[in-house]
């Protein structure tokens, strides 16, 4: 079975939470316990130290004043919720606090008397032992059943230790407090634990859902479905990359309806020419067209192959503005003196329409920045097309100005014009606007096609202006030359 990003999560996050369960139970029951040791021995330390350094402990022990002892004792032991054992400088205990009920040898103090326990000595007690130590847990030499904590200060008088204080606390007191601690751990835990939950769960509404929505939408594309949609409406990062790829499933459908409708034009565009040059040269052969009328056909074939011959080259222009293949050359030229050489080479169709170029440019000279022989061709095939529309005894007016540090090359022609509803498709692939083209029969279609590409390829912009039956004007721009620097 294949494990998803979404499995591999649950099981992590489950995993991380038993361990970290099981570690915050032991680690924290050690760190909690040893927090405890360490609190409640420096505080009875330092409260032992006090006892011991008072001057009435001193003075009671030295007397051997037991009663008096014993109420301080029963008093302190009472407030620090302890046992207390006073022991003189041989370890022999004189005081113990009335409370102690755990130990092997503890007797009830009857009448509210005070009695000694000189007749028991506490075996092994070492006061070396507990010099550099605040305390030890143990059952204090085997006077306590069970574990406590143990403090032994001396009782001092002229430097010389005339007994001692011993204070014991019992580790089942700091055992149950340890487990209320725990238990509060333990309870915050698990709060953390299950919010980190809701993590999880956002994370499957929010990341999840929409990437396996996501993931189909890719499988739906991979399959050949672009017309899927994947229902990602979020305004995240997950739902621009569903945007994302929707738009890319457009694009790609779109790219695929237009290379059949290319693919279609295509076709058509050569299968007409190809026709009539099979059908006239047929008919020559077999004889069908007399030989005095065949020098008309060989002129429609020759028309026909010119035809098919355009259509080629602009292809493969096309092929080039669209692979990037073509290398811009650029550099500084005259745009006036390349208008004027391309106008003069319209000089004879222009005359047999009767129609008038007028250039109308910014001065002597006006330098561009961008590749000339592109250029020309924009301006031919612009030239071409508002002398193809143009009616007879008409104008054309070429245009240059400068403006905003850019030059703006305008064409215009006085024409038929172009069709409203044509205007924002004059540029696509093989759109003519004469559904008959029987205003174009030579005309192939792409020529606005390579401008629009060659224009857009320098980062400049072109716009048409049509009023049908009035005329056509299209204005292209140039990025202007500085000046040259004089060395």
């Amino acid at each position: 079975m294949r494990k998803t990003v979404h499995s591999k999560l649950i099981g992590c996050y489950i995993l991380i939470g038993i361990l970290s369960f099981l570690f915050a139970t032991a680690g924290g029951s050690h760190s909690v316990e040893n927090y405890l040791e360490d609190e409640v021995g420096s505080r009875l330390y330092e409260s032992a130290e006090k006892f011991a350094s008072e001057e009435t402990t001193i003075q009671q022990i030295t007397d051997r004043d037991i009663k008096g002892l014993q109420k301080i004792t029963d008093l302190l032991a009472s407030g620090e919720g302890i046992d207390i054992l006073v022991l003189d400088k041989n370890s022999n205990i004189l005081v113990q606090s009335s409370d102690i009920t755990d130990s092997f040898s503890a007797q009830p103090v009857t009448d509210g008397a005070a009695k000694a326990y000189t007749e028991y000595q506490i075996s092994g007690f070492d006061p070396e032992l507990w010099k550099n130590r605040q305390y030890i847990i143990s059952s204090f030499y085997g006077y306590f059943s069970g574990l406590h904590l143990n403090i032994a200060v001396p009782v001092e008088s002229s430097s010389a230790a005339i007994g001692y204080v011993t204070f014991h606390y019992d580790m089942q007191q700091l055992y149950q407090k340890r487990s209320g601690l725990l238990g509060i751990l333990q309870m915050v835990f698990l709060v953390v634990y299950l919010l980190c939950g809701l993590l999880i769960i956002c994370y499957q509404l929010w990341i999840h859902l929409p990437l396996q929505q996501i993931i189909k939408g890719a499988s739906e594309y991979a399959n050949g479905d672009l017309t899927y949609r994947i229902p990602v409406k979020s305004e995240d990062e997950m739902g621009y990359l569903a945007n994302t790829l929707n738009y890319m499933a457009d694009k790609i459908n779109q790219n695929g309806e237009y290379q059949r409708t290319f693919i279609a034009n295509v076709s058509h565009d050569f299968r007409s020419p190809l026709t009539s040059i099979k059908g006239y040269v047929e008919a020559i052969l077999d004889g069908t067209i007399p030989p005095e009328m065949q020098d008309k056909y060989l002129n429609i074939i020759s028309h026909e192959a010119d035809r098919l011959e355009k259509l080629t080259r602009s292809l493969l222009v096309l092929n080039d503005l669209d692979e990037k293949k073509r290398m811009m050359n650029i550099r500084r030229f005259d745009i006036n003196d390349v208008i004027k050489n391309t106008a003069n080479t319209f000089e004879g169709t222009c005359s047999k329409k009767n129609i008038d170029l007028e250039l109308l440019l910014f001065g002597k000279e006006l330098y561009v920045e961008a590749d000339m022989e592109q250029i020309q061709q924009v301006l031919y095939n612009l030239l071409d097309n508002a002398i193809k529309f143009s009616n007879d005894n008409s104008s054309i007016n070429i245009e240059t100005s400068v403006k905003n540090g850019k030059v703006f090359v305008s064409v215009k022609d006085h024409g038929i014009g172009i069709p409203k509803e044509s205007l924002s498709k004059v540029w696509d692939r093989f759109y003519k606007t004469d559904p008959s083209r029987g205003k174009d029969r030579k005309g192939t279609g792409l020529g606005l096609s390579i401008v629009k590409e060659i224009i857009n390829a320098h980062d400049q912009n072109i716009n048409v202006i049509s009023t049908e039956g009035v005329g056509t004007e299209f204005i292209f721009t140039l990025k202007k030359a500085g000046k040259l620097e004089r060395i």
